[in-house]
């Protein structure tokens, strides 16, 4: 087992869940502004208010951790540790308050100037992801947000600032964060859609035009900078059938097509693939594509492929109607007595990661970086001020093996970035205490707490991995 020379190690966050300072310096309200802490809906989601009352109700992306504040000294404690990347996100509407301005926030623009000088002090690499989660409010309440062709104009008009304010500062990027999260019932308002009910035509539309804004956005940075690498990313959930009988088998590839393949394809391969024109027609989904979409698809393809990964689910034919599902990321499936689970019932499977990188290579035989891995677990402060997160080493240690077997299988992968590298908010949740990260953060899930930092054992720990390339663990 062996990382190659140059692999970036590092951890990985996003500003709406460890910025804070929501309204502070021009900012204006993005998505996740609107997402409530605690209360949850029938469904099980996160209450999202159209209307903000702060006097009522407790917003966690308002204050966070507060990184916008903390970030020198947080970003001190990544170079203690040695990382070589630090993958983070830009808030759009630090940028733009309200995404649809002719002129950007320069006290936004000047903020990451900042990060990005202290990543630079510390030979630390930004992968800065240019749309994670915090599109901005108006877009959505006034556009239907991406439903709208006009957002495709607004989204490239915000990259291309953000390529030639920091051509010099970032080299790697990320056009949109977990964009197969778009399509599913919770992951609808990541796009804008949150007005109303939306038929699946307006939410594959919405999708396309996503597409078609990361492709523009890709064509744009390689004319401003032919040194950029500009990536795609994926929440992938990796399927297994649950028994060898056809129909589980047949029903895991069809799923594993439309949730892990599709968005892929057609970044990666700058076309929309046969399945999904099937499915289109055979469920009566017409869309507004171009001809001269089709060729910015093609012509704005990525330049390497990042995806997240922190669990499998096993998929059955009578997947709706057994009792033995489990849950997850982005959707449970049923559970695999093979596996053991997190608190939060995601099934760990670090053998999956390497199946599933040799599975993504094979595809698309483009770099490969694993930017979101972790383990979410309630910490426990000791007597003597530690956190002794064993549990958390092993599932690192587990994963970073596989990924090395990977490397050896003669998977091209470049980069790890651990999600949650600092205890921040949950974006699934809105809760502090499902922890990620190396450093402890004194905050609880109602907001209180002195947001003190604290390394964990882990901290220790990873910094002998990263030391040693990868041999020590």
């Amino acid at each position: 087992m062996s990382f190659p020379k140059g692999f970036l190690w590092g951890g990985a966050t996003a500003a709406n869940q460890c910025e804070g300072a929501w309204d502070i310096a021009g900012k204006g309200d993005s998505i996740s502004d609107h997402n409530r802490a605690g209360s949850r809906t029938s469904k099980g989601h996160r209450v999202f208010d159209l209307e903000i009352d702060t006097e009522k109700y407790y917003y966690p992306s308002h204050t966070a951790i507060d990184f916008y504040h903390r970030y020198k000294e947080d970003i001190a404690m990544f170079a203690e540790m040695g990382f070589k990347t630090y993958r983070m996100s830009i808030n759009w509407t630090r940028i733009f308050p309200k995404g649809d301005e002719s002129v950007p926030n320069e006290a936004g623009l000047q903020f990451y100037d900042d990060v990005f000088d202290e990543c630079a002090n510390y030979g630390i690499e930004p992968l800065v992801t240019i749309s994670h989660f915090e599109l901005p409010f108006h877009l959505g309440e006034k556009y239907d947000g991406f439903l709208d062709k006009r957002v495709i104009g607004f989204y490239e008009k915000y990259a291309v600032t953000l390529f030639e304010r920091y051509k010099d500062k970032v080299t790697y990027w990320l056009t949109f964060n977990e964009i197969n999260f778009g399509t599913l019932p919770h992951g609808l308002r990541i796009n804008g859609l949150f007005k109303r009910e939306y038929t699946e035509t307006e939410q594959y539309q919405a999708l396309h035009n996503v597409f078609v804004a990361s492709a523009r956005a890709v064509i744009a940075g390689h004319k401003i900078n032919p040194n950029f690498k500009i990536g795609c990313m994926l929440a992938y959930i990796t399927m297994y059938p649950k028994t060898c009988k056809p129909a589980d088998v047949l029903q895991t590839q069809q799923m594993n097509d439309k949730l892990n393949f599709f968005c892929g394809d057609v970044q990666a391969k700058g076309k929309y693939p046969y399945y999904m024109k099937s499915y289109f027609e055979q469920n009566d989904i017409h869309l507004d594509i171009t001809s001269d979409e089709e060729a910015l698809l093609q012509a704005g393809t990525v330049d390497y492929y990042t995806f997240s990964y922190y669990m499998t689910t096993c998929i059955a034919a009578d997947l709706k109607d057994r009792d033995d599902k489990t849950g997850g990321n982005l959707f449970g499936g049923v559970s695999n007595e093979y596996l053991e689970t997190s608190d939060w019932g995601w099934q760990i499977d670090p053998v999956g990661l390497r199946f599933t990188l040799n599975q993504i290579y094979s595809r698309y035989e483009l770099p490969l970086m694993v930017v979101e891995n972790g383990l979410g677990a309630f910490d426990e402060v000791t007597a003597k001020g530690t956190i002794e997160d064993d549990y958390r080493i092993d599932y690192f240690k587990q994963h970073i093996v596989e990924m090395g077997k990977a490397i050896d299988d003669g998977v091209d992968l470049i980069g790890y970035t651990p999600w949650g590298c600092i205890d921040l908010i949950s974006a699934g949740t809105g809760e502090m205490s499902k922890r990620y990260g190396f450093i402890y953060v004194d905050r609880d899930d109602e907001g209180n707490g002195t947001l003190k930092r604290y390394p964990k054992k882990s901290f220790y720990w990873y910094k002998k991995v990263i030391e040693s390339n990868g041999e020590e663990l």
